[in-house]
């Protein structure tokens, strides 16, 4: 099967495409003159996947949470050995992890490519769990686990998602809780990897300098094919209202953190379209640009860290939600400034100057990530998961207009739909 060539003319930029017969989406994309290569294989597989069932089941499996992660952690150990140090024989340099919808491996390298490759394919396609290197890895996971536990960045963001949903698992954290994954066996995540792990629902994107025709003769080599496998996830309803409006925590810090988060109205298992996210990615350069009246008084205020504060959006299946956060000495005035201004912004709109220097702003820092492998290979992969086109978000973005953006500003953010997650010195 030949691969299909997908390019951008005003972009000057072009990868293959392949959809193998065993089933795995293949993208190649080379980028001639580039030192560094790097494969990511991907499997739309996430921490919010914990209920499911196949076509022939008549009641849906419930696994423990934190599975994803886990089995993550697990595929690392096979019969040949640790894949690790398989990878440090090649030079490569190796990493995995675990999203909320998504669980991918990958490598980089500037030499030894095609060996590593082999690594990869391999290891990801070869399972090996017993009752002692599951029990092994409980131990080391429970540490993380704790770890996590004692961060009030992560901790307070956690928080936060769990203030925002009321029944959306994404509320939960990635790597589950000692309790959670102490019910973790070889059964169940044999379960897990044979539903998830079938290549139909698996991706591979490899970017850097590679000859494509050579890259898709070699992974021909090790891939088999795979049964068609019709998995219903659920999801449950989320409510619009949030679940809290406030959570605290408190920990050895000197100064406090917190996430301020709006929540959008999603249907089940439904995804924001390419065009609702650049308008989102344009609003959120605005407000958190310099230019920005509200960036403006948080400062006047002194009520944010300036190196730390930030804007960012989580989307996937079923949730999207903006979160600011940030350092403040008082959260609470921090995150009143911030409703406060988002709420009359929705009603007057942006201009058409803030518009204009705003999208110049996004497009122009989107134009790097062609000039990065891994940014290239992980936004790919991200696009193919959620059934989106790499190319398109530039082109939506290059005819973006005021009349969208305001429209979609009017009812993304609102203050009704928001809750304060404030990490707080002891």
């Amino acid at each position: 099967m030949e691969p299909k060539k997908i390019s951008h003319e005003a972009l000057k930029e072009e990868y293959f495409y392949m959809n193998h017969p065993s089933g795995l989406s293949i993208y190649v994309y080379p980028k001639k003159g580039y030192s560094s290569k790097y494969a990511i294989f991907g499997t739309n597989f996430g921490s919010i996947n914990n209920t499911f069932k196949l076509k022939e089941q008549t009641s849906f499996t419930v696994v423990p949470d934190g599975i994803a992660h886990y089995l993550e952690h697990k595929l690392f150990e096979s019969k040949q050995g640790d894949a690790f140090k398989l990878f440090s024989k090649t030079g490569a340099n190796a990493n995995a992890y675990t999203s909320f919808d998504k669980t991918a491996y990958l490598f980089s390298c500037t030499d030894n490519f095609e060996a590593s490759l082999n690594i990869l394919l391999d290891f990801v396609q070869s399972p090996y769990f017993t009752q002692e290197n599951v029990e092994k890895e409980r131990g080391i996971i429970a540490q993380e686990i704790k770890m996590y536990e004692d961060s009030p960045e992560w901790k307070s963001y956690i928080n936060l998602l769990g203030a925002l949903y009321q029944s959306h698992p994404v509320k939960l954290d990635i790597a589950g809780t000692v309790e959670s994954i102490s019910k973790i066996t070889p059964e169940i995540l044999y379960e897990c990897y044979n539903t998830f792990y079938n290549l139909r629902n698996m991706a591979l994107c490899i970017v850097g300098d590679v000859d494509y025709e050579k890259v898709f003769s070699l992974v021909d080599k090790k891939l088999e094919y795979s049964n068609p496998l019709e998995v219903t996830r659920f999801l449950p309803v989320e409510p619009h209202d949030v679940a809290k409006e406030f959570v605290s925590e408190s920990f050895d810090i000197h100064s406090s953190i917190f996430n301020l988060g709006f929540k959008e109205n999603m249907k089940v298992d439904s995804r924001l379209s390419t065009a609702e996210s650049v308008y989102t990615d344009i609003i959120l350069h605005h407000l958190s640009s310099p230019s920005c009246e509200m960036y403006k008084k948080l400062l006047e205020e002194e009520v944010i860290n300036i190196s730390s504060f930030s804007a960012d959006h989580l989307e996937g299946p079923g949730y999207s939600s903006v979160v600011f956060s940030g350092e403040s000495c008082n959260p609470q005035r921090a995150a009143e400034i911030i409703r406060n201004y988002v709420d009359k912004l929705a009603i007057s709109g942006i201009d058409k100057e803030t518009f204009e220097r705003s999208k110049r702003a996004v497009y122009g820092k989107s134009m790097t990530v062609f000039n990065k492998v891994s940014d290239i290979a992980n936004i790919l992969m991200g696009f193919v998961f959620s059934g989106k086109n790499f190319f398109d978000y530039m082109d939506i973005l290059d005819a973006a207009s005021l009349e969208d953006l305001n429209s979609r500003l009017a009812t993304e953010l609102k203050s009704k739909y928001s809750a304060l997650s404030v990490a707080s010195p002891k």
